[in-house]
């Protein structure tokens, strides 16, 4: 805790009860210099009633004391003494407004076209919806099914990017891509590289015998033009 529950009603009892500097009152409280000026004035917070912060127990009578004898020393609130424990999450489907629960399809769509590799559980936490709808709408039975278009799910508020981008990921390890799916791709270049020098030595091949014909042919017409 930065400053007292009740900033300026603390600043009005410091003000009316210590010797603190109205820097010091300021820092505490969070408020301008010249705003606590105002209240020791009377122009300011003039229907709020004084607030002990001892009696509270956010400041101790030796820090008011440690204060008051050095105007440069700057208070602290006191660590609160009561533990409040932590609040439980809440486990279930996820709470939809009535608002935006009419573009729940519409987020479902988006996921099972986007997202294929989600299960059904993460698709009702992400969007608050049932596995009877979510089967509906990917066997194309919704009865709304002609009008649904897919909508990102964090455009429509329905959840937030960082459950999205957890889902996915988590869908992503429990179900790892095939590469036999991804379609083509590229050869490396030794192979690329061999295979066109193959090509390159059988056409040199071809045409040192075609010029081995050709001379053995005029050879022997040379020969039989003498005859």
């Amino acid at each position: 805790m930065n400053q007292p529950l009740m900033p300026k009603a603390t600043a009005v009892w410091l003000v009316e009860n210590t010797a603190l500097s109205f820097d010091q009152i300021a820092h505490l409280c969070s408020l301008h210099p010249l705003e606590v000026k105002a209240i020791a004035d009377g122009d300011s917070a003039q229907g709020i009633k004084g607030m002990d912060p001892i009696a509270t127990g956010q400041l101790s009578r030796e820090e008011i004391s440690k204060g008051e004898a050095d105007h440069s020393y700057r208070m602290h609130i006191a660590e609160s003494k009561v533990r409040l424990p932590q609040p439980k999450q809440k486990k279930g489907p996820r709470y939809t407004p009535v608002s935006r629960r009419q573009d729940r399809p519409n987020a479902i769509l988006w996921l099972v076209r986007n997202h294929p590799e989600l299960k059904d559980a993460q698709i009702m936490r992400l969007v608050g919806t049932t596995k009877s709808t979510i089967q509906a709408i990917r066997d194309r039975t919704h009865w709304n099914a002609s009008t649904l278009t897919p909508l990102d799910p964090v455009t429509l508020g329905l959840c937030s990017q960082i459950d999205l981008d957890f889902e996915v990921a988590r869908a992503a390890k429990e179900k790892p891509v095939d590469a036999t799916a991804a379609g083509p791709t590229l050869l490396p270049a030794s192979e690329t590289t061999a295979r066109r020098e193959a090509e390159e030595a059988e056409a040199d091949e071809k045409k040192s015998d075609e010029l081995n014909v050709d001379a053995v042919f005029a050879k022997l017409k040379q020969l039989g033009g003498k005859n």
